[in-house]
C-alpha cells in the first residue's frame, strides 16, 4: 500500500512528500490497523489573509474494510498541519484498535455474576428468580439536577454550557472536521435556530434545525390553564 499525497489548488513540494511518508508510518498504522486499504493525503491552502495562522490545511484520509477514519488539521504552515491531522489519526487509530480489543478480551458472565458488574440489575436466587428488592422507602433519594435517582444508581449527569457565536451550515462543517467529532453543535446564523450537524456515511452528512412549538409552549406556560368561569 502506498500512500498518495494530492495537492488541491496548490503545488506539493517533493520534500513535503518524504515528510509524509516519514511522518505515517505505515508499519505501525496496519499493526493498528491490518485492514486498511488505502491512505491519502490531501493538502490546501486558504486564501483568506484573516486566517494566516491556519491557512494550510492537511486531510488525511483513511479507508479500510471498516469505518473510514478521517482527520485534518490547520497550522500556519503545512509541517505543522501535518504534525497535527498525524496525531489525530494515531488517536482515532488507536482507539478502533482498543475498541476492537476489548471486545474480543472480554468473556462472557454467569447469571450470579452479573450483579457484581452490572449495577442496578436484578439479584437472582438459586433458581434463577429475581430476589425481591427491598421497599424504595429505604433507598435514599438523591437530586441531580433536575432529575432524581434512587440510591447510587448508574445515572451521570453532566452539565455544560458553552457561549458560541453564530455561524453558517458551512462553517459548523468544517469546525466538526477540525476537532474530529461525528456531530457538532451551533446556532445558525441565518435562522438563529439551535442546530446540529453531524456525519452520516462517509462524507454524507445531515443536519438538525430545533424550533419551537407555540402550542406546546403555550401549553407549558405558568399562565396557560386554570379553572373556567361559568
Amino acid at each position: 500500500m502506498d500512500i498518495v499525497v494530492k495537492g488541491r489548488k496548490t503545488e506539493v513540494p517533493e520534500r513535503f512528500r518524504k515528510h509524509v511518508a516519514e511522518k505515517l508510518n505505515l508499519e505501525k498504522i496496519q499493526k493498528l490497523d491490518g485492514k486498511v486499504i488505502s491512505l491519502d493525503v490531501e493538502v490546501s491552502k486558504e486564501p483568506n489573509p484573516r486566517q494566516a495562522d491556519r491557512c494550510e490545511r492537511v486531510e488525511i484520509t483513511l479507508r479500510s474494510r471498516g469505518p473510514v477514519i478521517r482527520a485534518e488539521a490547520a497550522a500556519s504552515d503545512p509541517y505543522a498541519a501535518l504534525d497535527l491531522a498525524a496525531e489525530k489519526l494515531d488517536a482515532q487509530l488507536r482507539k478502533q484498535h482498543d475498541k476492537r480489543y476489548t471486545r474480543r478480551g472480554a468473556r462472557r458472565l454467569s447469571a450470579a455474576e452479573v450483579p457484581d458488574h452490572v449495577p442496578g440489575v436484578a439479584t437472582l436466587n438459586g433458581n434463577g428468580h429475581p430476589v425481591p428488592a427491598e421497599a424504595s422507602d429505604s433507598v435514599p433519594t438523591k437530586k441531580i439536577g433536575s432529575l432524581e435517582v434512587q440510591g447510587d444508581g448508574p445515572l451521570v449527569v453532566r452539565e455544560k454550557t458553552h457561549v458560541a457565536a453564530p455561524m453558517t451550515l458551512d462553517q459548523a462543517l468544517y469546525e466538526m472536521e477540525l476537532v474530529g467529532h461525528d456531530f457538532y453543535l451551533f446556532v445558525d446564523s441565518e435562522t438563529k435556530q439551535p442546530s446540529v450537524v453531524y456525519r452520516r456515511h462517509a462524507y454524507d452528512y445531515g443536519v438538525i434545525h430545533l424550533d419551537t412549538d407555540p402550542m406546546v409552549a403555550q401549553a407549558h406556560s405558568p399562565e396557560a390553564g386554570g379553572a373556567l368561569g361559568g
